[in-house]
């Protein structure tokens, strides 16, 4: 499967779980001006970053393993040869 592929499917997970970061930020830009509600951006703003280093970090250990498992089963098929 390709890496975009992967990192995509993994990023719409990601999305769901962590959900409540992009609601945070919809929701500090749609309301009023209202200086209590700053957390909000902040929150919301640390909640989706951190979605998406998730989703790299993951992406880039299922590729890694992917492509190891394929290089072992090369090394096994050229060994049978």
């Amino acid at each position: 499967m390709s890496t975009l592929r992967v990192y995509l499917r993994i990023q719409a997970m990601m999305f769901v779980f962590g959900l409540v970061g992009p609601i945070f930020l919809v929701v500090f830009f749609a309301a009023p001006p209202d200086p209590e509600m700053r957390w909000m951006f902040w929150w919301g703003l640390f909640i989706t970053a951190a979605d998406i280093l998730i989703a790299l970090v993951v992406t880039d250990s299922t590729v890694r393993s992917e492509r190891a498992v394929a290089a072992a089963h090369a090394r096994q098929e050229a060994e049978d040869g």
